[in-house]
């Protein structure tokens, strides 16, 4: 009897202290979550609210937060409330020290308007008669640091403009107005909108629409340049994170090739992969590199993948079927300035001095060239989307929209 006391004695020491480590391992999970706050939706609203204007929209635990005086782009969003994950990448260190650079502002965001092209004859970002270095490389301020006007705005919606004149390297002015608006989609208008069926997971999802109109007496013509509407996404990168393009069949020679990654020198195979239709491109924040799809390769959909985290990030856009001539933002006089690439992706890395902006990266779409009469106008559409939760269901999304599982993203290399 004594025996069997102690032994029972013993068992429920050994149960405390089983019970006390591992109270004490997930309090530890607990702080590390807490600790890792950088992380959180509701951090990063209230951080950037304590710099600059913002506003946010907001349905059931789906949010995301707009900077209407960085122009209107969308910041970060959540799929899960303030505690959520925050998806958009925002450069605390620059907006706390409350400089502007020269050149360009990156205050990040996982949704940003910009106009193309960048380089060449036809650029608005290289004054005319200078040389393509980054010493003569500005940002317009009208994408950099002039605010947009709030037009009207709802829980779910917002719409901002505004007017401006700006100059091309071949001495082209265009005077024009741009109009955005988001709107943050319920579950119902998601399936409506892209067909995807959000149910069983956490998702956010919103619709941009961003149309550039011309305001000035004379039609846009491609002899003396042509403006195109460029959207930007700025991420959270990750070691885990799979960037996956989708891309059309065909013959190199009529269609174009299947990835472009000679923008910043090419890419190792061990960070770029072509298997059959589809590009993968590692998205960890430690390499610098580029690619882009041609226009008649391009479905209008990308994604990434982060296998960590269970984050499946699309982006899908409507794209005009057949149409090829897109600006060519090469920084060099072009033999063809509208040969341009319709959907990008940047995964940044240090530079040669070892500095870096990010780390981040990007998922980039483009409008075709805009050669608008007086009055005319383009829009550009496109659907961020970013959905958590269980595997089989995020599984079903990849392949339905990208057309791979979720364990080929993740064992492309």
């Amino acid at each position: 009897m004594t025996q069997l006391k102690i032994f029972l004695f013993t068992g429920m020491i050994l149960v405390s202290c089983t019970g006390f480590h591992e109270s004490k391992k997930n309090n530890l999970k607990q702080i590390t979550m807490i600790t890792d706050s950088t992380k959180q939706y509701g951090f990063n609203k209230d951080f950037l609210r304590s710099y600059t204007k913002i506003i946010e929209l907001k349905t059931a635990a789906s949010a995301i937060v707009i900077a209407p005086f960085w122009q209107a782009r969308v910041m970060t969003s959540t799929a899960e409330g303030d505690h959520g994950y925050s998806f958009g990448w925002v450069n605390t260190a620059l907006i706390k020290s409350g400089k502007v650079l020269p050149h360009i502002n990156a205050y990040g965001g996982e949704e940003r308007l910009w106009l193309g092209p960048e380089g060449g004859q036809f650029s608005i970002f290289f004054s005319k008669g200078k040389s393509f270095i980054y010493d003569n490389w500005q940002t317009p301020a009208f994408l950099d640091t002039t605010p947009f006007q709030l037009i009207t705005s709802t829980d779910t919606s917002a719409m901002f403009g505004i007017d401006l004149a700006t100059q091309n390297y071949s001495g082209t002015t265009f005077k024009l107005r741009i109009e955005r608006e988001i709107t943050l989609l319920s579950d119902k208008e998601i399936k409506k909108q892209t067909t995807i069926d959000a149910e069983g997971l956490k998702c956010v999802a919103y619709r941009s629409v961003n149309k550039i109109i011309n305001r000035g007496d004379q039609g846009w013509k491609k002899e003396s340049g042509l403006l195109s509407v460029w959207m930007l996404g700025m991420f959270n990168p990750s070691p885990s994170i799979i960037i996956t393009i989708p891309v059309k069949p065909g013959d190199d020679n009529l269609i174009g090739p299947k990835v472009n990654d000679t923008y910043f020198g090419k890419i190792s195979g061990d960070r770029l992969k072509v298997s059959g239709n589809h590009i993968f491109f590692k998205a960890d924040g430690k390499s610098r590199g580029k690619i882009g799809i041609p226009p008649l390769r391009a479905t209008g959909v990308m994604g990434s993948y982060d296998s960590e985290n269970k984050i499946l990030t699309l982006l899908i856009c409507r794209l005009p079927e057949g149409t090829k001539d897109y600006v060519n933002s090469a920084w060099q006089i072009q033999e063809n300035p509208y040969s341009g690439d319709a959907l990008n992706s940047y995964n940044d890395g240090p530079l040669e001095d070892g500095s870096q902006m990010g780390p981040f990266y990007e998922l980039e779409t483009s409008s075709p060239a805009a050669d608008l009469k007086p009055g005319e106008s383009l829009s550009h559409i496109q659907f961020t989307l970013h959905l958590t939760g269980d595997t089989n269901k995020l599984d079903k999304v990849s392949r339905k929209i990208l057309g791979v599982s979720l364990d080929e993203i993740s064992n492309a290399f």
